[in-house]
């Protein structure tokens, strides 16, 4: 998830979930403590990069709190302005999803930033990466489950 801006920002967020298909609107739940929430609150658009398989580092780079803030966070990443919104939309990405903030909700210790879609690139091209049971993996690796008798 990336905000753009004079100080633009990401983090690794666990999920977004699709809410409605008319109007398009996804959402992301953001911890109260995390800096990303502080740019959540006067921000007007959000980016969703969905990362590939591949892109476990920049996971666990934009996870790390001790990172560099700021611009200085990008440094060393392939990223690219998105089209709509100007927030930074990371290069390799399986989606690329730009949003203008719709709605916000309290949801206990985190914020729920729902938001409508403005535009979305994809670039179906290698395996997503998927965060599940406290551990990133592939959706290659993922078992069919059987069909309910």
């Amino acid at each position: 998830m990336t905000v753009g801006g004079e100080t633009p920002h990401a983090m690794t967020a666990n999920s977004f979930t699709s809410v409605s298909l008319d109007p398009p609107l996804v959402l992301v739940c953001v911890g109260h403590d995390a800096v990303m929430h502080a740019c959540m609150e006067g921000a007007e658009h959000f980016g969703i990069s969905v990362l590939a398989a591949h892109q476990h580092g920049l996971a666990r780079h934009f996870a790390d709190r001790g990172r560099p803030l700021g611009a200085a966070q990008f440094e060393s990443v392939d990223w690219s302005p998105g089209r709509a919104t100007g927030a930074p939309m990371i290069g390799g990405a399986l989606a690329a999803l730009e949003c203008e903030v719709w709605r916000r909700y309290e949801g206990g210790d985190h914020s729920i930033f729902v938001g409508r879609l403005l535009s979305l690139e994809r670039h179906p091209h290698d395996a997503a990466l998927v965060f599940h049971a406290g551990r990133m993996l592939t959706l290659d690796n993922a078992r069919s489950l059987p069909r309910p008798t």
